[in-house]
Formats: structure tokens, C-alpha cells, sequence
């Protein structure tokens, strides 16, 4: 079976078991490569380090050479995809292929456009108070390339940069051997106007938009999902610039009951699952008799004699025999208790009135309402960004938005009548605090 089934306690201890992305056990084949290369064997966070190190130091010279060594990719003709390449992309695309891309990124566009990042300005007998909303400046925004390149995370992070009036938006993506960036990001780049696109990926090239080179000037914020090594590279990098936060492996997590429909449920599996063998896709149910269901159907899915034969077949094995899973609760509470709990990337709740047990889910990146709008809408074309916390951390995070592209400046304006007023409490309050100078200047105020 591909698909294990588990009770609630043994899936608490393994598959609901949250571990920090430095505690990942690399493979030994990855372990192995980095030896390799640094002559010596070292941690992914040694290995990244060093990599942001060099790349600080060295600028152009350093991506020239980390990216023969990783992506086997040669760039000396530069770092930048010239424009017009970008735009040829698009204009030869297939048509029903470009207006898809037409029609999510106006949904992007226009779901974006409704989120409220407004200044606003009070004038009181004090005075004035406000908040003055300002946009970042310049934002990198990380694409994966790899075995499956992510077009619609293009459109899915830099619209939304857009609509905050960010005026500068680069995008890195990792060049195949012969130095070539996929045609469909590259054509979702010109759609979503893009301002540069560099051929550089993993952790040199979170390295470069974080410090600068001559070649790629440095950025205020960087976003985008990628691997461990982007991500622990994010990490380290995080306050010299900014970051949305630390992506993890994707996962999704589905909560059913029998009135599910045990293939759509086992397609939303496999449709997660199919990203890495690292990604997560669990069922959350009270019925055995489903779970079980949806087990077979995961194996008539991914059998060769499927009639939708799976490209990706063994990578959806290695994800479901690592870390997916059937989870048979004690009731839908149990099963809610545990999503909390786990804080997942992504819930599809696929249960009889969905609309009642959603006011019970407190953590999720995104919420899947009844089986008919599931996860994948969201990844390409419903509106919201699929760029979502994982890892957990959507227990205290947010899908990127509007607000990981602006600022809020504080705006203080107070009169003279409200400055003698409020003096005498300022210079209390700073002496309370042993600071001389903040009493002597709160003082001097009062008359």
C-alpha cells in the first residue's frame, strides 16, 4: 500500500512530528556532493555559509563559480537574461497557455488589489498622528527552476509586489547546464514586468540580491520559496535584508469524512506530493472505511496501467512512504485539534458543512472549502498567493501579501499646547528609566 495508515498517537509521534529545517537528515548522495566540493565534510548550514561568505567577498567572480560548480552552468555571458528574451518567451507561447497565465495574473491582480494598505492622517486638538504606508524599494523574488519549474510562483509573488508599488523587482532562477532559464518563467516574468531577470539559484544567489555585486545590485526584501539550501541561506541573511520567511517542503493536509469522494481526496494526495520527495500530504479522518478507500485508490492512481499515467510516480511514493499518510482520528474534533496542532501549509476541509467547522481552524497558510475548491485552484489561478507558510509556521505567519511589501512610517506631529502638556510624563517616565538626556530634552520642552 502506498498510502500508510496510522492511529492519531503513533501519527503524533512520526508523520505529525515537526523537526527545524537545519535538522533535516541530508541524503547521503547530497552529503557525499558537499564533501566533494569542499574538501571536507560539513553541515548544509557549514556548507551555506561558506557560499554566502565567498559570494560577499568576492561578488561576480564567486556566482561565476558556484554556479559551474553546482548547476554545471557557464556565465560568462553574463548573469542578466537580456529583455527581449523575456518577452520573445511570451509572445511565442501557445495561446490557451498565455491566457491562462493572462487570466491568473489578473485574479492575482485583483484579489491583491482589495487588501487594504492605506495611510492615514488624524488631526486632533493635540495635533497630528498617523501612519504613512511606504513600499520597499526593491524586492528579489526566488523562482525555482529544478525538475519542475514554477511559472505561477512568478506571477504569485511579484504581482503582489506590484500592487504594493514596489518600483524595483528582480527575479533569480537557477539556469540549466547550458545556461538557458525555462521559457515559461521567463514569459511569466515579462506578463508580471519583472525588471530583471538573473540566471543564478540556490544559496548564491539569495547571496548576491542580499549583499550585491556589480552585476546584481542589492536588494531591501528577498521572497520566494526554494530548497534547504536557499533556506538556510535566507536565514542567514535575514537583517541585512528582509525576508517573507523561512519556506519549508510544501505540504498539504486534508481533513474528510465519508461523504468525501475517495478519488478526488487521493488526486489531492498525489497532486501535493508530487512537488518533492520531502513534501507532506496526510488525511485527517474519522472513517477507516475512507481511509481506506483513498489508500486504494493512491495505489490505482500511481498503478502503470493508470489511464492518467503519472510522470512523477516514484517521487509521490518517496513523499508518501516518508512523510504522507492516512490518520484515522477519533472524531472531526480530534482531527481539527490535530491541524491546529500541525499549523499546515495547506488545508483542504472536505467535510459535510465545511462552513460550519471553519470558525474551529485557528492555524493554516490557506483553508480549501469543500471538495470541489481544492488546493490546486489556489496554486495557479483562484487569486490568493500560493507563496504560504509551511513548517508551522502559519501558526504565527501569513500567505505573502501586500503587507511583506510595504512599510508603515509612524507619523508624529504634536502641538505646542499638547508638547507642554505631555512633557512633565515623558521626563517622569525617562528618569524612571536612569535616562538623563530624554528627561533634559522632554524638559525643555515645558515652557
Amino acid at each position: 500500500m502506498s498510502l500508510p495508515i496510522y492511529d492519531s498517537e503513533t501519527a503524533r509521534r512520526t508523520v505529525l512530528l515537526r523537526r527545524p529545517p537545519d535538522e533535516v537528515s541530508l541524503p547521503a548522495a547530497v552529503q557525499e556532493r558537499i564533501a566533494a566540493l569542499f574538501g571536507e565534510p560539513l553541515t548544509a548550514e557549514q556548507a551555506v555559509a561558506r557560499i554566502v561568505s565567498d559570494v560577499r567577498r568576492r561578488g561576480d567572480e564567486a556566482l561565476r563559480e558556484w554556479t559551474r560548480k553546482l548547476d554545471g552552468a557557464d556565465l560568462s555571458g553574463g548573469l542578466q537574461i537580456p529583455p527581449e528574451d523575456c518577452r520573445a518567451a511570451l509572445d511565442s507561447l501557445p495561446d490557451d497557455l498565455r491566457a491562462a497565465l493572462q487570466t491568473a495574473a489578473e485574479r492575482i491582480r485583483q484579489f491583491h488589489r482589495r487588501q487594504p494598505a492605506l495611510s492615514w492622517i488624524e488631526q486632533n486638538p493635540e495635533g497630528t498622528l498617523g501612519q504613512l504606508i511606504r513600499p520597499i524599494e526593491r524586492v528579489g523574488v526566488y523562482v525555482p527552476g529544478g525538475s519542475a519549474p514554477l511559472p505561477s510562483s512568478v506571477l504569485m509573488s511579484v504581482i503582489p509586489a506590484r500592487v504594493a508599488g514596489v518600483s524595483r523587482v528582480v527575479v533569480c532562477t537557477p539556469p540549466g547546464r547550458d545556461g538557458s532559464v525555462n521559457p515559461v518563467i521567463l514569459a511569466a516574468c515579462a506578463l508580471a514586468e519583472v525588471d530583471a531577470v538573473y540566471r543564478l539559484g540556490g544559496a548564491q544567489a539569495i547571496a548576491a540580491m542580499a549583499f550585491g555585486t556589480p552585476g546584481l545590485p542589492a536588494v531591501d526584501k528577498i521572497v520566494g520559496a526554494g530548497g534547504l539550501f536557499v533556506t538556510l541561506a535566507k536565514r542567514q541573511v535575514f537583517g541585512v535584508v528582509g525576508i517573507e520567511g523561512l519556506a519549508g517542503p510544501t505540504e498539504t493536509l486534508v481533513i474528510a469524512d465519508e461523504s468525501a469522494n475517495p478519488r478526488r481526496v487521493a488526486a489531492d494526495l498525489l497532486a501535493q506530493a508530487e512537488h518533492d520527495p520531502l513534501a507532506t500530504a496526510l488525511l485527517l479522518t474519522p472513517s477507516r472505511r475512507l481511509a481506506e478507500a483513498v489508500a486504494a485508490q493512491v495505489d490505482e492512481l500511481l498503478g502503470d496501467t493508470a489511464a492518467d499515467r503519472l510522470e512523477r510516480a516514484e517521487i509521490i511514493r518517496a513523499s508518501l512512504a516518508a512523510r504522507g499518510g492516512a490518520v484515522v482520528t477519533r472524531d472531526l474534533d480530534e482531527a481539527v485539534d490535530l491541524c491546529n496542532a500541525y499549523a499546515p501549509e495547506h488545508l483542504n476541509l472536505v467535510v459535510r458543512d465545511g462552513w460550519a467547522w471553519l470558525p474551529k481552524i485557528r492555524n493554516a497558510g490557506g483553508v480549501f472549502l469543500d471538495e470541489d475548491s481544492c488546493e490546486v485552484m489556489g496554486d495557479y489561478i483562484a487569486g490568493p498567493s500560493h507563496v504560504m507558510p509551511t513548517g508551522g509556521s502559519a501558526r504565527y505567519a501569513s500567505p505573502l501579501n501586500v503587507w511583506d511589501f510595504v512599510k508603515i512610517v509612524s507619523l508624529v506631529g504634536l502641538n505646542r499646547a499638547a508638547v507642554q502638556q505631555l512633557s512633565p510624563l515623558a521626563e517622569r517616565l525617562a528618569l524612571a528609566e536612569g535616562l538623563g538626556a530624554h528627561a533634559l530634552a522632554a524638559r525643555l520642552r515645558k515652557g
